[in-house]
């Protein structure tokens, strides 16, 4: 995990705020940037728990929150110094929710495992099993967790391959490496947006790592979450990729589709479901078989 410090933003900040808030460590906001606030915070954690106090997360940091408990206990193996080596620290919850997300340290990005406690119990996720076709779709989808929006740009000669349905008899030489007017006539009039002058297809573009796509869905997940996501749809970006992922899942009853077992069948089932084909199903194979193997 890199360091992260004042300035830095994303997911992985996101993920720190919303662990110090749970430690009783309050960043003064969940919203995914480091600011003074988070800065303080850590800077308290650092100091309740004698590490060095720099206001910055390091690779032991991170690890003493992680094992860290809300009462303020660690698990054996916590470090005490950001100087100290850190090969065998704990950096994961050994056991969140009967899901072993110490399994997946080293085979998932640590701000994404931090994620994956809340979302799953918001969401449904209650088994092992059920987790690792989450993650594997998630995979796929977002790139190995490295995209969280859509990518709309693309050469004339390319958007008719991946867009045929709304370039026939349209030169797309004006939508070339133009995401925002892309977007806007390949989403335009359908899923609850506008047509395309009213720019509606690109703010309402995918976005987390299964890409909420449409005002319809964004709208329906703000509902869910309690944030307004329609007024501010890069808060599915920034704050929500994984739990957006899993509002899909809930939404459109994948988890059935996953409680039928770990073969090559089911996971072929579960990304119809989530792909609308099978697009990518070697991969998405590869990272099931990783990640049920993690987890046990």
């Amino acid at each position: 995990m890199p360091m992260l410090k004042r300035g830095s933003s994303g997911p992985a900040v996101l993920a720190l705020q919303q662990r110090l808030k749970d430690l009783g460590f309050d960043p003064n906001g969940v919203d995914g940037n480091f600011g003074p606030g988070t800065e303080a915070a850590v800077r308290a954690f650092q100091q309740a728990k004698s590490l060095g106090v720099d206001g910055k997360v390091g690779p032991n940091t991170s690890a003493a929150l992680a094992a860290s408990s809300a009462s303020g206990g660690e698990t054996s193996g916590a470090a005490s110094s950001d100087t100290a080596n850190v090969a065998s620290a704990a950096t994961t919850p050994a056991n969140a929710g009967g899901l072993n997300l110490a399994g997946l340290s080293g085979k998932l990005p640590d701000f994404v495992i931090a994620q994956i406690p809340a979302t799953a119990a918001e969401f449904g996720i209650t088994s092992n099993l059920r987790l690792a076709h989450f993650l594997a779709q998630c995979a796929l989808e977002s790139t190995g967790f490295t995209a969280t929006v859509e990518n709309l740009s693309y050469s004339a000669a390319r958007i008719p391959q991946v867009f045929p349905k709304y370039f026939k008899n349209v030169n797309p030489a004006g939508y070339a490496r133009n995401p925002q007017k892309l977007g806007s006539r390949v989403y335009a009039n359908r899923m609850g947006n506008g047509d395309e002058a009213s720019g509606d297809g690109f703010r309402f573009r995918g976005r987390g790592y299964i890409q909420l796509t449409g005002k319809n869905n964004y709208t329906s997940f703000s509902t869910f979450v309690g944030e307004d996501c329609v007024a501010d749809p890069d808060l599915v970006a920034t704050k929500y990729p994984l739990a957006s992922a899993a509002f899909y899942f809930n939404s459109n009853k994948i988890w059935a589709i996953c409680d039928k077992g770990a073969s090559d069948s089911v996971v072929t089932q579960v990304t119809k479901a989530v792909n609308g084909g099978t697009h990518g199903l070697p991969e998405r194979l590869q990272f099931f078989r990783k990640f049920i193997g993690a987890l046990g």
